[in-house]
């Protein structure tokens, strides 16, 4: 059986949805698996052994031109099945013109066309598993795959590793001390938990614990952005804050973030990554977004995730879209309001 898995979007969801490939190999080994993903994705699939071949969506395939001349690739392949995990137009018309016996994806009011095998999300967990994992193992149903609660995997070499710990002894770092590695911005302003509400969070972990030290997570064009974050937290916390010691790149991150004790911060990519090593994890939502989608109930033994909607009935907070809404509801999820878990959080990971 050869199966093509399409997932253009963001970092998490390639990793998440990279658990398909896993419960494919397992029920049927001699499967051939290929994963169509955005190239800058790759790095979090990089050494994953389940796809024989991974292919990448680049940024000339949103010309039309290119895009059906992938999608002429991908009928020459001759899968005889496509799932196409996000339904956006472009893998519409690529799952489309591959020709595949069977074509999967959810089930939408314009998806028809597209494919032969739509499928009904669920929108409680049956699981206790997130929503992300649980819809994503429905796609399989059509492949007489019954779910079970799989978890997306990084795979780090031993080199990746240890380059990461002589990085960060270089640069000061005791690895025998506890290291937080801080997810201080998200991927975009209506995602980012409020500057003063972060830096107070990092005034929390920098009490809690006295040998505390702590990372930032960002690139070089959101630095301006975190270092404003340091520069609102109090002095004794600037002291633990080692601001330039980052991963210059998505592969050194994730080798840095293993050599943590916990990611903390804003739900994200980076949370995703940190599962996926094993690493616990302390979420802040946004909170417009939907927490049983990413947060399962199996998950709160290493995990932690908060939300507006733990501590405010949101009933009333209805068609939300505008960046006056997001920052609105923010500001209404004070740091005070969690505090408690936080401490409990680092207390139960070992925080000295």
């Amino acid at each position: 059986m050869k199966v093509l898995i399409i997932q253009q979007k963001m970092i998490g969801d390639v990793l998440t949805s990279s658990i398909l490939l896993e419960a494919i190999r397992t029920r049927y080994p001699k499967s051939e698996l290929h994963y169509l993903i955005n190239s800058h994705t790759h790095p979090v699939i990089q050494n994953n052994p389940h796809p024989n071949k991974i292919l990448l969506f680049e940024a000339k395939h949103k010309q039309l031109k290119h895009l059906i001349s992938l999608g002429k690739a991908l009928k020459r392949e001759k899968y005889d099945v496509v799932i196409d995990v996000y339904a956006k137009l472009s893998s519409l018309i690529l799952t489309r013109i591959s020709k595949s016996k069977l074509r999967i994806g959810y089930r939408k009011y314009y998806t028809a066309l597209f494919y032969n095998q739509p499928i009904t999300r669920e929108k409680t967990p049956n699981h206790n598993t997130s929503l992300a994992i649980e819809n994503r193992m429905k796609l399989l149903e059509p492949l007489d795959i019954e779910f079970y609660p799989a978890n997306p995997q990084i795979y780090l070499t031993e080199d990746e590793k240890q380059n990461a710990q002589f990085f960060l002894k270089k640069n000061g770092i005791n690895l025998k001390k506890p290291t937080y590695m801080i997810s201080v911005l998200g991927s975009g302003p209506q995602k980012t938990y409020p500057a003063k509400y972060m830096a107070e969070c990092l005034d929390v972990i920098s009490e809690a614990s006295s040998s505390a030290q702590i990372l930032f997570n960002y690139i070089p064009n959101q630095k301006k952005e975190a270092y404003n974050i340091y520069q609102l937290c109090n002095k004794q916390t600037q002291q633990k804050i080692y601001f330039d010691v980052y991963g210059k790149s998505l592969r050194e991150f994730l080798a840095i973030t293993h050599n943590c004790n916990a990611l903390i911060g804003n739900e994200g990519g980076a949370v995703n990554m940190a599962k996926a090593m094993n690493i616990p994890t302390f979420t802040i939502f946004n909170p417009l977004l939907t927490k049983k989608s990413w947060f399962g109930k199996s998950e709160t033994k290493r995990h932690v995730a908060v939300h507006l909607g733990d501590f405010y009935d949101l009933t009333n907070e209805k068609n939300l879209s505008k960046p006056e809404d997001t920052k609105r509801l923010y500001l209404k999820l004070k740091p005070k309001y969690f505090k408690d878990d936080l401490l409990k959080f680092l207390k139960n990971i070992g925080q000295d």
